[in-house]
């Protein structure tokens, strides 16, 4: 028997529009947690796609030993789908109900599985969701649907499971569900990610860059320590490629001077007369062959040492993070950025979402708002950013101040990022605004891409750029998820930018490890019956 494993080799796949994604890719997940990492755009969705079979790849091949289970995104349900729908097993839980009224045949009976709601029960409960298998799917939020997929999956006990960002829009209780049955699971499993409170539960952790998959054995710690010891191999090899070509320069240029003095004193000589022509046309060839001979030399280790200079610097800029430096925004610690006073809002009139809320930021303070899907965490924002109105109460803002929800609506998407950066910082020259994307990778041509043809991620690091990458940035940032759609890399470069940040922060957050690096300083907790609780 072959031992359970996922195989692909030399996997090709390109856009419609003949971009490259995938090129060549070749390996194995084995039966482990295997954590799929790697900077937006380098194919991790496609990788999983191709595996599952929705993508057809354009040259190579995959193969599967084991039964693989996907699990489903954006689940849009009909409003006749149930639980039992989402776990296939409608008819059978129709028997069961046949059978409990008695309207059920004897050969129907004979096929009723009487634990079947007991084992959906049990896989409900391993993702902490409440409900059972008659349950709409409607009437679940977005983030108790993913939960239910991943029930779902589970149910039916996969060799392997394939998980695209499986705690994306979970609240912090469904973070901690998935991750707690990701800590569980003992069959193998492909989980692409940036979550790393879950990448600390894997087994092993697999980036895919442009050089292709790499698999490191342990967690996310275990990487991050591996990682680091390779960049600093690299950086020691570049100092010594550097030093080799300095010394190779050195010695061709010494060559070369004692080769001219030769030359300069043969000429002499010979310009003196007493020496036999023909004695004088073989010093001049093995000067020239030897002259030819050293400049041959020469050059072959000033392509040698040009040569390890390339190699470990294509190491470093894959492996070294980018950096994000930001201009002060001069906030004064006493000054009032915003008021919130007695604050009653939400959609519908018979239903407020949140009741009599009043909250105070003064100065530079960082405040994270949490709470369960549904508790309000976006509508506070939308009231701060006044596309809501109160229905009663009063909110101020003191300051200027930007916002970047997840659609990151303050981009014009039929423009360049460029061309938003200078619409958006208008005293900005093309110098400054080159150099501010640069710092959030947009170089050279990349900064004239449209916004609309970027992925979510770059998007949102396109956002950022351009609201905080100028000399004036706004002393209040309103931030709606930030990192649900970035990589490691840019979540980690935006941790650094915004820890060196000087103004106020209000950020709707469930990713903890980023809550922690950028400071917060003061939580707010929105709860679904009992209102805020601020500390």
């Amino acid at each position: 028997m072959h031992a359970i494993a996922i195989r692909f080799s030399d996997l090709c796949w390109s856009t419609p529009d003949g971009r490259s994604v995938l090129s060549g890719l070749t390996g194995t997940f084995a039966a482990e947690r295997t954590g799929l990492i790697g900077r937006n755009g380098t194919g991790k969705t496609t990788l999983l796609s191709l595996i599952a079979g929705t993508l057809s790849p354009q040259s190579g091949s995959v193969s599967i030993t084991g039964t693989i289970g996907v699990l489903r995104q954006s689940l849009q349900p009909d409003p006749q789908e149930s639980i039992a729908s989402l776990f296939g097993v409608t008819d059978a839980i129709a028997l069961l109900r046949r059978a409990e009224t008695g309207d059920a045949g004897a050969e129907e009976l004979a096929d009723a599985d009487w634990m079947l709601e007991g084992r959906i029960a049990d896989a409900l409960e391993q993702v902490a969701l409440n409900a059972d298998s008659e349950t709409p799917l409607f009437a679940l939020s977005g983030g108790q649907r993913t939960r239910a997929a991943l029930a779902a999956l589970i149910f039916h006990q996969p060799d392997f499971l394939l998980l695209d960002e499986p705690t994306n829009n979970l609240d912090r209780d469904g973070r901690a569900a998935v991750v707690a049955l990701l800590s569980r699971w003992r069959g193998g499993a492909v989980v692409v990610s940036h979550d790393r409170a879950l990448l600390e539960e894997m087994d092993a952790i697999a980036e895919l860059t442009t050089l292709g998959l790499t698999r490191y054995g342990g967690n996310w710690s275990s990487y991050r320590a591996q990682k680091q010891l390779e960049l600093d191999a690299a950086h020691h090899d570049l100092a010594d490629a550097r030093r080799q070509a300095a010394t190779a320069a050195r010695t061709a240029q010494a060559i070369a001077e004692r080769q001219a003095r030769r030359d300069g004193a043969g000429q002499r000589k010979a310009a003196k007369g007493g020496m036999p022509r023909i004695l004088l046309g073989a010093m001049k060839g093995r000067a020239e062959e030897t002259s030819a001979a050293q400049s041959r030399l020469a050059a072959r280790q000033a392509q040698d040492t040009a040569d390890a200079i390339a190699d470990a610097r294509s190491r470093i800029e894959v492996l070294e993070s980018l950096t994000v430096r930001l201009a002060p925004t001069g906030l004064p610690p006493s000054r009032t950025v915003l008021t919130v006073e007695g604050v009653t809002a939400g959609h519908d009139p018979a239903h407020p979402i949140l009741r009599d809320l009043s909250l105070t930021v003064t100065g530079p303070e960082r405040i994270a708002i949490t709470g369960p899907n549904g508790s309000g965490k976006t509508t506070l924002l939308s009231l701060l950013n006044g596309t809501l109105v109160p229905w009663s109460g009063t909110v101020r803002i003191h300051v200027p101040f930007a916002l970047l929800d997840q659609m990151v609506g303050v981009l014009d998407s039929g423009l360049s990022i460029r061309d938003n950066f200078l619409r958006l910082n208008r005293q900005a020259s093309e110098n400054d605004c080159r150099a501010a994307l640069a710092r959030f990778v947009f170089r050279a041509d990349a900064a004239l891409q449209i916004v609309g043809h970027l992925s979510g991620g770059q998007r949102l690091r396109a956002g950022l750029a351009c609201v905080i990458g100028g000399s004036s940035p706004p002393p209040l940032l309103l931030l709606d998820e930030p990192t649900n759609h970035l990589d490691i890399a840019s979540i980690e470069a935006i941790e650094q930018g915004l820890a060196s940040y000087d103004g106020a922060l209000v950020v709707v957050s469930h990713d903890e490890a980023f809550l922690d690096a950028i400071g917060i300083t003061r939580r707010i907790e929105l709860r679904m019956t009992e209102g805020p609780v601020i500390g």
